[in-house]
């Protein structure tokens, strides 16, 4: 087993729970942490025997673009759920970083886990 690691996506999506929020999309930083078998790949170079991350950060760009969820939580359930349908991770961690939404605070953030059932 192996982890993959994508820090800081640039997502926009429409989320927020306000009005204000709900007017125009909103940048959100991603932290996704893949655990996978990475046995195969060590062995054989091959991307197709790996995840190819160029592939999971457009997927979860993706959902990002067809999105608009009032919560961080619902939002990270579905990036969750696409990349677990889509590629061979046994499991996901994500954590979604929403910059400049409280006045005193820099960024407030999420963190969740899934694994394949």
């Amino acid at each position: 087993m192996g982890k993959i690691y994508i820090t800081g996506l640039e997502v926009d999506t429409l989320i927020g729970v306000y009005d204000w929020e709900r007017v125009t999309t909103t940048q959100l930083l991603l932290d996704v942490t893949l655990e996978v078998d990475l046995r195969a790949a060590m062995q054989s170079d091959d991307v197709a025997d790996t995840v190819d991350y160029a592939k999971v950060a457009a997927c979860i760009v993706d959902v990002g673009k067809e999105s608009a969820f009032e919560l961080l939580e619902a939002f990270g359930s579905k990036v969750m759920d696409a990349v677990l349908a889509n590629f061979s991770a046994t499991s996901i961690t994500l954590k979604i970083v929403k910059p400049n939404i409280l006045p005193n605070a820099q960024t407030v953030a999420v963190e969740m886990r899934k694994e394949r059932d």
